[in-house]
């Protein structure tokens, strides 16, 4: 297990490069994690690869077939516990094994309960040693979403807006682009290309008529997900095409029956629930094995989906503009706080610089989940 003495800065740098190759798989995986994998002998690497999707080989195997009979002997660097039970596919543990690997160093234990350190026994108990929590923190935050979704049922929120310098979405008549830079949406495209599903309210469709796809930054889009209690939405817009990118929309039961078969017609998915709430939203994409959803609404929802606890992380983009009203909409709407004593606060806070505007990454505390 972990012996901080036996971690060498090489551990650490084979460490990142798998996270690295996992990244490349990044929002094609759920409800599997994200997983890379290196083999190393005498300092020389013979196999790499990595999990591209769910029903595909773990990236151990793709790593050992890279390696071949040189794989006998040398040292496996995988970013997460491999797993020890039959699932869509055979055991790692059994493959790794199996190839008379010497040396097992991983990131991290799988919170999976299938696995959850049986992976690591299994190898300890066929004489392989194992060294676990080699970037550690690095790992974990990879497996964000993986680990909320199996530790709490529930996939990851991620909160994104962009606000002026004072606070403000959009103008008072709704007229919004663009807050930020190309830069930022730049970036914002190849966020949504990690995510399973970006959530917007009707609002957003009405005045925005956004596309919510990654604007060719990868061939993945995510799901395009609208919340709309009365279905009043138009006959024609961008997310109703299909083709692009797959739309669902959760709406109250019986709402415009001539709208959804409409839209049902173009290959929109709609499901109709009693009380339409963002905890049911998720429950829903939870149902869908779906792990990291993007909220990009506006702060009616917004507020909704804090109080609901499904947001568990904020990226904040600010821009240097100030465009004042006082009935100009702000991100997030009414909370119900009444002093600043009650405020959210932020954990684990980044800022990045990115040309003349600012993001701001935190988190909302664990004790904000439902």
């Amino acid at each position: 297990m972990k012996d901080e003495q036996k971690i060498s800065a090489f551990d650490a740098e084979m460490m990142q490069r798998c996270i690295q190759l996992a990244q490349r798989a990044a929002g094609k995986t759920t409800p599997n994690p994200l997983v890379g994998s290196v083999i190393v002998k005498d300092g020389k690497i013979l196999g790499e690869g990595f999990h591209p999707g769910v029903g595909q080989p773990h990236a151990e195997v793709f790593a050992l077939q890279a390696a071949g009979e040189e794989a006998k002997g040398a040292t496996v660097y995988v970013n997460l516990e491999p797993c020890n039970h039959y699932g869509r596919t055979p055991p790692c543990s059994e493959a790794l094994i199996k190839a008379e690997i010497a040396k097992v160093v991983t990131g991290m234990v799988d919170p999976d309960p299938r696995v959850a350190g049986g992976g690591i026994k299994k190898l300890e108990d066929a004489g392989i040693e194992v060294i676990v929590g080699v970037e550690e923190t690095a790992c974990r935050q990879l497996n964000e979403a993986f680990i909320h979704r199996i530790n709490y049922q529930q996939p990851f929120g991620i909160l994104k807006y962009a606000m002026t310098l004072d606070g403000k979405i959009a103008a008072t008549t709704g007229h919004s682009a663009w807050v930020t830079g190309k830069a930022s949406r730049h970036l914002v495209h190849q966020v949504r290309s990690t995510c399973d599903a970006v959530i917007i309210g009707g609002n957003t469709v009405r005045k925005d008529n956004p596309n919510l796809t990654t604007h060719g930054v990868t061939k993945h889009n995510p799901l395009r997900v609208v919340m709309s209690r009365s279905l009043d939405l138009p006959t024609e817009c961008n997310l109703w095409q299909t083709d692009i990118a797959p739309t669902l929309i959760f709406t109250q039961i019986n709402s415009n029956p001539v709208l959804q078969k409409k839209l049902t017609n173009k290959g929109v998915e709609i499901i109709e629930v009693t009380q339409l709430t963002p905890k049911i939203a998720m429950e829903h994409l939870y149902q869908k094995e779906l792990s990291k959803i993007l909220w990009e609404c506006g702060g009616t929802l917004a507020a909704s989906a804090i109080a609901d606890g499904t947001i568990q992380k904020v990226m904040a983009f600010i821009a240097p503009k100030i465009i004042g009203g006082t009935s100009a909409p702000s991100p997030v709407g009414d909370l119900g706080f009444s002093k600043m004593t009650e405020a959210l606060q932020l954990k684990q806070i980044t800022t990045q610089v990115i040309n003349s505007d600012i993001l701001i990454e935190g988190y909302l505390s664990i004790n904000n989940q439902s």
